[in-house]
């Protein structure tokens, strides 16, 4: 079992089961709801339970895609293509360590241009 928060513990959240290698996403949307770059795991929705999911607020940032995080402290915590049987979870927002390792970045074409990707994992353009 993972468990995790939003900063000021209005939103939380347990994960039953293993959790997938998060990757780095370094779109510019990301980058602005983030202030940098946004790590995330993706979660089987049925493996997913969020209590306190009033206090989260959903952002429609795409056609295909909304971003939530908590309307009380505003820590970004959920990356939800609606039409999935998945969710993406914030990296930072896991109470405990993930006994995990980044797999990847994705949309290094669009990173910010303040920082390197110095860590030899895989970069994919999109």
């Amino acid at each position: 079992m993972h468990k995790g928060s939003c900063l000021c513990g209005a939103v939380t959240f347990e994960i039953d089961g293993d959790l997938r290698a998060p990757d780095a996403c370094h779109c510019s949307k990301c980058r602005k709801q983030s202030g940098h770059f946004f790590a995330s795991t993706d979660v089987p929705k049925r493996q997913i339970t969020i209590q306190g999911g009033e206090s989260v607020t959903w952002y429609q940032s795409s056609e295909k895609v909304r971003r939530g995080f908590c309307a009380v402290c505003g820590s970004l915590l959920f990356w939800d293509p609606p039409h999935h049987d998945w969710i993406a979870v914030a990296m930072g927002a896991f109470d405990d360590p993930t006994e995990t390792k980044l797999k990847m970045h994705i949309f290094v074409a669009d990173k910010g241009d303040y920082y390197d990707i110095t860590d030899n994992l895989p970069q994919n353009e999109q």
